[in-house]
């Protein structure tokens, strides 16, 4: 519910702090806001994510290595 609520709270900001460039319509939490929130609640929780370094991030983009 916290999570929810934030959600809510950040996504209202971001409405209210960008409504010249909005249109008026149902727009979904911006991936931003989402990945803050969980990121928080995370650690809240004394849960920590890693971080995937440059060469992770390549392998897993790339299509010449792996299987």
């Amino acid at each position: 519910m916290d999570m929810s609520f934030a959600n809510q709270a950040l996504s209202a900001e971001y409405a209210l702090t960008n409504r010249d460039k909005l249109e008026k319509h149902v727009y979904d939490v911006p991936h931003d806001i989402d990945q803050e929130v969980a990121r928080l609640k995370l650690a809240a929780l004394g849960v920590h994510v890693d971080v995937l370094s440059a060469e992770q991030e390549r392998y897993l983009t790339s299509w010449d290595e792996g299987t």
